[in-house]
Order: C-alpha cells, then structure tokens, then sequence
C-alpha cells in the first residue's frame, strides 16, 4: 500500500496552542540528545486527551495532554497513561514507548507525556473514499483488530508490573454504578432512553467473567497500520482509560463502536469507526470471532452491547457538556447531543429486541 495515506498532523485548533518556547526548552532540558528548533503540529482525530505532533531537528515525538476545560479529571490522568505505557512497552510491542511526563502545568497549562511516534496508517471514519481498502483488505484489518483485541485480553500484567492498576473484582458493578454517577453529573437534557438503558444494566448485571488488561477505547482509530501492509497492526494508542477488568466489557466496548453498513440511514448513532466499509464483517460475526479466537463465552452479549452504547453515550454527554458550558469552542462537539440521544435510541432497541443485529 502507498505511503500516501499515513497518518498525518494539521494545523492547530484555535484555543488549543501550546507555548513552544516554554516546550523547547522542557524538551532540551529532558531529552538533550534530540536538539533542534521546536515545531508543534496537532492530530486532527479523537475526541478526548488532545495530541500533537513535535518535531525537534530530525526526531518527531508525540505529546499528549487532557483536553482544556475537561471537567471529568480520573479520565485524563496524564501519569496513570504514561505509567500503563512505561510498564507495558517493554513487554507488549504494540504500546508505544513514552519519554517522559511531567505534573508542571507551567509548561503549556497541563500535565503531560512525551512518547514515540509510531508513524502508520489510521483509518478513521471521515476518511476520504479514495483511501478506502479494497473488500478482501479490509476484511484482514478487521480480522487484525480482532486478533490484536484478544492478544491484549491475554497480556500477563503481572508481568508487566501492572497488578495494582486496578481491582477487577466487582468491576461489572462498579462500571454500571459509575457511568451512570458519570451521566447525571454531566446531564444538560431529558433523555428517557439513556435513563431507561442504565436502569436496565444495574438490574442484569452478570457476574465478572475473568480479569484481564482491558484498553476500553477499542476501534480502528486507535490502531496505527503497517504503511507497507495495513493488515498488521503496529501499535495501540489512546491507553488513557484502560484497567484491570473484564474484558467482555471491553468488548461490549469496542462493539458500541461498531455500525453494520446494514444500518446506514436508519441509525442516528455517532459516526465513530470506518466499521461499514464492504469487507468488514457485522457486529455479530466481530463477537462470534472473539468467542473463537479467545475461546470466552458470550451468552451475556446483549448486556454486554447495551454497556457499550450507554458508555459511549455518557463520554459524548460529557463532551457535550464541556461545549455546552463554554469550556471548548471545537465546532464539532455541537452535535454530540444529538449523538447522545441516537446512542440512547439505539439502546433500548437492543434491549427491546434482545439482539446485537438485525436491529432496523
């Protein structure tokens, strides 16, 4: 595949600059060996902890810091991130490597990280056609993003020194109780789906399944592709809410990212992965190859799904409400109610249906 399609930096969102001055001379003081005048770009993608591009003379680094105005702080822990990554990378080659993190908000207003660049290709959802993987391509990066979600779930993070990063006993419980704490903090409109959906999860709970190290942001967006051959994936990024759990909610989470083609047009859900490219397998056959390659057992799927949805309906909530309150001026969190309202929908459909396809 051509080199045409890495993925790139652009110029910086208004409001969200970074003092290069203050940076060039953090970066010279901690990493002498990479000299060099100091030029700052930003990746367009992500909704969340914000990432720029640095190049210092012939070295190009990665900083990522929490977004401005964020109003949720346990979801933009800049040095839980940056420890995850330090313990994981030695062990797990798809975790890049981080540099070094600092608390010093003097530097460019919040505490950050410096890691590696891992340059590749992302396939995101707004991604021009031309770009688009031919169908039996497509089908082996998905079957890739499957492959490297079960290879993650089984991860000794023992090991890897990460057995305090959480308590995965009562994690299932926890997470429900939390979203939905998480939901009327950030709440600005009367959404009964959203409410009905979380009432639903807290009374068909199951048990935990199993532990394991868990990414909880899984989706092709965060998947950086071989440039030379986009079936292999070079590395995971975005560990900022990864943990200890079960990992059947991580892929409950990764299944909320999922749109079947099927359902274009008919669904008013966030945009959020390339999902219905011709080549991807559908929502139940994404959860049928998990069941086979990680040999779990997945007779609470529906629950599983539905967690997804509510999760990601309160993350957009959230982002909503830091636009809402003035606390970002990023044009594109102006419709994520409508997203949260789409997710909502989308729930009790399932919930209704007891079913994670064929739902339109």
């Amino acid at each position: 595949m051509s080199h045409t399609w890495a993925d790139k930096p652009t110029s910086i969102r208004k409001g969200e600059e970074l003092d290069r001055e203050k940076l060039e001379h953090f970066l010279n003081l901690h990493l002498p060996d990479w000299a060099g005048s100091l030029v700052i770009e930003q990746f367009p993608g992500g909704f969340s902890n914000l990432t720029y591009l640095l190049t210092l003379g012939e070295k190009e680094l990665v900083l990522r810091r929490p977004p401005f105005g964020a109003k949720i702080k346990s979801a933009h822990d800049m040095g839980r991130e940056y420890r995850i990554l330090h313990a994981l990378s030695p062990s797990y080659s798809k975790a890049p490597q981080p540099y070094v993190y600092t608390e010093d908000s003097s530097i460019i207003g919040a505490p950050f990280y410096i890691m590696e660049r891992v340059a590749g290709v992302i396939l995101r959802p707004d991604m021009p056609s031309a770009m688009y993987p031919d169908a039996e391509t497509m089908r082996s990066i998905a079957h890739g993003l499957i492959d490297t979600l079960v290879e993650l779930h089984e991860v000794d993070y023992q090991a890897a020194g990460l057995g305090e990063l959480g308590r995965p006993q009562g994690y299932v419980e926890r997470q429900i109780r939390g979203w939905t704490k998480r939901y009327v903090n950030a709440k600005t409109d009367e959404i009964p789906d959203i409410e009905f959906a979380a009432a639903w999860l807290a009374s068909h709970m199951p048990s935990d399944s199993s532990a394991s190290l868990i990414h909880n942001d899984f989706k092709y967006d965060n998947l950086v592709l071989d440039m030379k051959d986009w079936t292999q994936v070079r590395a995971v990024l975005d560990w900022e809410m990864s943990t200890l759990g079960d990992p059947l909610m991580d892929l409950g989470s990764a299944l909320a990212y999922w749109t079947n083609a099927s359902e274009l047009g008919f669904s008013d859900r966030l945009d959020t992965s390339p999902t219905t490219i011709p080549g991807n397998p559908t929502r139940a056959e994404v959860a049928e190859l998990y069941a086979q390659k990680s040999g779990r057992d997945l007779g609470e799927l529906v629950f599983y799904y539905v967690y997804g949805i509510v999760k990601l309906a309160v993350i957009s909530q959230q982002i909503y409400y830091r636009y809402n309150k003035g606390f970002t001026q990023d044009a594109r969190f102006a419709a994520m109610i409508d997203a949260v309202k789409g997710l909502g929908n989308l729930a009790k459909r399932v919930i209704e249906k007891n079913r994670i396809d064929n739902l339109f």
